[in-house]
């Protein structure tokens, strides 16, 4: 009896460590030996590469091979004036700053045609003495200078070659942000290079061009673009062109990529290059306007729900808009059925245009939506921009009996006008600025001391008492000025007053 008892009890023992072992081990307390140790998973990945990714990963590589035959190295030996900033003035001090000098300087270009038309950047080509282009198949060419725009920043060139790979030019109107895009062109040296990245935005204008009818309609995209990518190729992954790579953000310094790069719409750079091919020169039409954007105040002043459109401020003098019914005030809601919300955005579309091309303009007068159709002109036949007088001296006047008020909530200062006072703005009414308080609601709308606000809301300003009225009528409101900078230049803005 006691030895069953024994052999149950060694039983029981032995049925209790087995289980306890698996318990153990069954919530990971046991270690592990070597051979049990498992890096990385057992189970494959949920998703398993799918023929769409594969796909989408070959999209990259097939454009690579489809379009870097197209792109070419530009090297140019151009004549520019002396750096003053030159080491070289240290140590031959008399050596002549404004002294031409030769300077040897490379880019990218785009073949555009089979017989040999290359379109690049203006400032690729710029006073060129020397055009070289080496082919991605390293055969080199000497180039011509066909044509170029300084204000769209685009050049074209021919090399006498045949049966070149022409490259594929798409349709930037289509463009949307977000887009999978990629740079192909010859930063730092490096020939055939191709980044990749999306489209940042549109519609950017970076104030690169000085001139007032510059146009700046860029493509934003995080593509890496370095010095030497100019004139080079931004493509979709269809292998369509979409955009001529022209700009980049930097840090100053180094002058390399820091985060994103600038691209002209191909649409633009399209009608650039037909032109500059058939004429050496461009025939671009211009309606005639000085615009702004339309910002919250002037929004609400003029009564429309929300800040869209482009604001006319000026007719140019005998150009289109001046003999189409179109007036100052006026706000362009559309081009041709396409929504401007950006004057760069209407000055893109525009510069696609040749004088003598009809334009329909959808405007916004006086709460009402209107069309009208305007016949473009050539700059040369629609007058000068209106010149800014910038004779400031202020002739002694009797001031006497002249009220001034201050608007202390809208950090402005006006004084009653007397009649030379007014015919040195060639204006029969109106008051003057005198004060415009820092960072003040005025400040913010451009009013300036010196300036004249000659209406508000369609109304005559005569006296600083009557605007006072109008002021005080409008707490809480907004309201449109008409300002008159000098003789010539008369602009609107939108002014919100506080309650």
């Amino acid at each position: 009896m006691k030895q069953r008892t024994i052999f149950g009890t060694i039983a029981l023992l032995i049925i209790g460590l087995v289980f306890g072992v698996v318990l153990v081990s069954s919530f990971g307390w046991v270690k592990p030996s070597m051979a049990e140790i498992q890096i990385g998973s057992k189970n494959p990945p949920v998703s398993p590469i799918t023929t769409d990714a594969k796909s989408f990963n070959e999209a990259f590589v097939d454009v690579a091979q489809k379009v870097t035959p197209s792109i070419v190295q530009i090297t140019v030996v151009s004549k520019v004036k002396g750096n003053p900033h030159d080491a070289f003035q240290f140590f031959f001090p008399f050596n002549d700053k404004n002294m031409p000098r030769k300077q040897a300087a490379s880019g990218s270009g785009i073949i555009i045609s089979d017989d040999g038309y290359i379109l690049t950047n203006n400032h690729v080509v710029k006073n060129a003495i020397t055009v070289e282009v080496t082919l991605n198949d390293k055969r080199e060419f000497k180039a011509k200078v066909i044509g170029t725009d300084p204000l769209t920043d685009l050049g074209v060139i021919k090399i006498d070659a045949k049966d070149l790979p022409a490259a594929y030019l798409g349709n930037s109107d289509k463009l949307k942000v977000g887009t999978w895009v990629m740079a192909i062109g010859n930063p730092l040296s490096l020939t055939s290079t191709v980044t990749a990245g999306i489209v940042s935005a549109t519609n950017r204008s970076l104030r690169l061009i000085k001139d007032s009818y510059g146009v700046e309609d860029f493509i934003q995209t995080d593509a890496a673009i370095n010095p030497g990518n100019s004139g080079g190729a931004l493509v979709d992954l269809n292998g369509a062109v979409v955009g001529i790579n022209s700009a980049i953000a930097t840090n100053g310094m180094s002058g390399t990529y820091i985060g994103y790069g600038f691209a002209i719409p191909i649409n633009l750079a399209k009608s650039v290059a037909q032109d500059l091919i058939a004429n050496g020169k461009v025939s671009r039409g211009y309606i005639g306007v000085q615009i702004s954007e339309v910002d919250a105040a002037t929004a609400k002043a003029v009564g429309l729900a929300k800040p869209t459109g482009v604001m006319i401020q000026n007719i140019v003098k005998d150009g289109s808009a001046a003999s189409a019914d179109i007036k100052a005030g006026d706000i362009i809601l559309k081009i041709d059925n396409k929504v401007v919300n950006q004057p760069n955005e209407l000055q893109g579309y525009v510069a696609t245009k040749r004088a003598g091309d009809e334009v329909t303009l959808t405007l916004f007068r006086n709460g009402d939506t209107i069309e009208r159709t305007v016949k473009l002109k050539s700059r040369n036949s629609a007058g000068d921009e209106t010149v800014v007088n910038n004779d400031k001296k202020e002739e002694k006047k009797d001031n006497e009996g002249l009220e001034e008020i201050t608007f202390k909530d809208l950090g402005l200062s006006v004084k009653d006008m007397n009649k030379s006072q007014l015919k040195k703005f060639d204006a029969e009414n109106g008051i003057l600025i005198t004060g415009v308080k820092e960072f003040s609601p005025a400040a913010n709308q451009r009013l300036r001391p010196g300036y004249i606000i000659i209406e508000a809301n369609n109304n005559k300003v005569e006296s600083a008492k009557d605007f006072e009225k109008i002021i005080d009528k409008k707490k809480g409101k907004a309201i449109l000025l008409k300002i008159k900078a000098d003789k010539e230049n008369t602009f609107f803005v939108g002014l919100e007053i506080p309650k």
